[in-house]
């Protein structure tokens, strides 16, 4: 059952501008919360929605057909943006919005395995038709890979001492479930580490999530090609959640915008003649009223810029 709460609806849709006549993309669907209230402000406009979640997609469909059916829903990760865009004869969009990450859906579902605080197997995929899993990672990556990914994608400052260990107990048996994974973790880290404040297993849940779905690669494969596609006034909206993210899409948006100290003026976007100015120089944060009702909320960044 989908409990979704849109994280700063009210200042990603001021923040988007949105023309009534405008075509506007949601590259995460998810539940629907960001691209119901978008709906709604379109009448001769037309929206464009991502996700690789096809029970997301079902329950999504459903909130935006009792709004209107001026819509499409494209069953594809984000990062395909243009090449499914230009199939459906799209070349140029009004709009975007990117809201990161996993969906508190997703997050909620024990049998999905995303989640450090349910036993389950080991999943994490946010397509169900991909055949990566996180049991794969966890069984199947080398010593060297592990260490990579938890230290890059997961900040995690023991990530040879668990990447280590996670190998040495696999040689005994498989680790099959999110439980059999955070008790390795814990076995692996420092006293010090385990009675501070927070799960110790979040970092590296974190870390083998982005690696199964390549959740940064995709970041950074869409940013050029929505920079590419806006139009004129054209905003592009981005919710991240944590500090991998919120740094690529921060450098991306000062390298392509006035905000470049090291360039009198405008910046051009690599060949092309685009100019940007960036709304938020720095990011929209969840004021404490949200943060009361909406505990996803609190590592919330949002961050939006405009084509010139």
């Amino acid at each position: 059952m989908f409990n979704h709460i849109p994280v700063l609806l009210e200042e990603c849709i001021q923040g988007l501008n949105i023309k009534s006549n405008g075509i506007y993309v949601d590259g995460t669907l998810g539940g629907a919360g960001h691209s119901c209230e978008i709906l709604k402000k379109l009448k001769n406009g037309k929206l464009y929605c991502f996700d690789k979640d096809e029970e997301a997609i079902k329950y999504a469909g459903r909130r935006l057909d009792a709004i209107a059916n001026n819509y499409v829903i494209i069953h594809s990760d984000f990062s395909n943006l243009k090449e499914k865009l230009n199939e459906l004869g799209v070349r140029k969009i009004d709009g975007m919005l990117l809201d990161l990450g996993v969906s508190s859906y997703q997050f909620d579902t024990p049998e999905r395995g995303f989640s450090y605080k349910y036993d389950a197997p080991l999943d994490m995929r946010m397509d169900r038709s991909q055949e990566k899993s996180a049991y794969d990672v966890v069984n199947y990556y080398s010593l060297k890979d592990l260490e990579r990914i938890f230290f890059n994608y997961g900040e995690e400052k023991f990530s040879k001492n668990i990447a280590a260990g996670l190998v040495k107990e696999r040689k005994i048996k498989p680790i099959e479930t999110t439980f059999q994974l955070v008790d390795i973790i814990k076995k692996y880290l420092p006293a010090k580490v385990l009675n501070k404040k927070g799960h110790p297993a979040k970092q590296v849940f974190q870390a083998i999530r982005i690696e199964v779905n390549g959740e940064l690669d995709a970041l950074n494969s869409v940013l050029d090609q929505a920079l590419s596609m806006l139009k004129v006034n054209g905003r592009l909206a981005i919710i991240t959640f944590h500090s991998l993210e919120d740094r690529i899409v921060k450098n991306k948006f000062r390298e392509v915008s006035c905000a470049n100290d090291n360039v009198k003026g405008l910046v051009n976007l690599k060949d092309n003649e685009q100019e940007f100015k960036l709304i938020t120089r720095h990011p929209i944060v969840s004021t404490s009223q949200e943060l009361e009702t909406n505990n996803r909320a609190h590592s919330a960044k949002l961050r939006i810029i405009e084509k010139l």
